[in-house]
């Protein structure tokens, strides 16, 4: 780690919420350059220039001090998400900037890819991640979205559950594939292929037309069947009462 672009924390007095950024900011970089068990907290005092009980008036404990800043990276994923969108009428349009946003502030910050990696690996004892924590406190907002799209015509029924399932998971894998394969403004690309297939699907017209048709006559076929089955199962209920009957009265 270059210490010619470390900050320095002032030595006179700041806000608190200033000084937890900047211990926050310097921690990310060094959980993502040295693992968590590696970026022992002595380093992080080295590169702030402070000593180590300044750190743990903030946090306590290292375990804090990575959670901490696992979180600020996800809040800064949905601040940017948030800024994307503002103004845009459109729902279409917001989802679509959306996804560009997620996928272009973790190419810009490959560092933040890192804690949700090391997370994973360091705390399994935890519920939930970090990661889904987040997720989970804004997806009703994206599914109530999705609800008024398919009210006006423009998203064809299906529960809102499985859109944002799997809109959610296309992102995360592209998230990883992009760190994991890092190659320049891909990330641009793979939100535009990740759009044509959620908007526009991979069939053709005739062939959605044509299995539209077949699965129509299929779920026909089924529900005659039910029906033969509901009328077999009603006559056999009919027989066995019957029987129950014959065999009281022999009684």
């Amino acid at each position: 780690m270059s210490r010619s672009t470390s900050k320095k924390l002032p030595t006179e007095p700041r806000g608190v919420c200033d000084r937890r950024e900047e211990i926050l900011e310097a921690a990310t970089r060094l959980f993502a350059e040295h693992g968590f068990s590696d970026a022992v907290t002595q380093l992080l005092a080295d590169e702030l220039g402070v000593g180590k009980g300044t750190l743990y008036r903030y946090f306590p404990s290292k375990r804090e001090l990575f959670l901490a800043a696992a979180d600020r990276a996800m809040r800064r994923l949905h601040e940017r998400m948030e800024a994307s969108i503002r103004g845009i009428e459109d729902p279409l349009d917001r989802i679509a900037r959306a996804v560009g946003a997620y996928l272009a502030f973790f190419a810009e910050h490959p560092e933040l890819v890192e804690l949700l990696i090391q997370e994973r690996a360091q705390f399994k004892d935890r519920d939930k991640p970090t990661y889904c924590e987040h997720r989970d406190r804004y997806v009703e907002r994206w599914r109530t979205l999705y609800r008024g799209l398919i009210a006006e015509g423009r998203v064809r029924e299906m529960p809102v559950e499985r859109i944002t399932d799997v809109i959610s998971a296309a992102l995360y894998g592209a998230m990883f594939l992009n760190h994991f394969n890092s190659q320049p403004g891909s990330f641009a690309a793979r939100a535009e292929d990740i759009l044509d297939v959620i908007f526009f699907g991979i069939l053709s017209e005739p062939e959605r037309s044509r299995r539209a048709a077949e699965n129509g006559s299929r779920s026909a076929g089924e529900r005659t069947g039910q029906a033969e089955n509901g009328s077999r199962s009603a006559g056999e209920r009919t027989g066995q009462a019957a029987r129950w009957g014959a065999e009281t009265s022999g009684r």
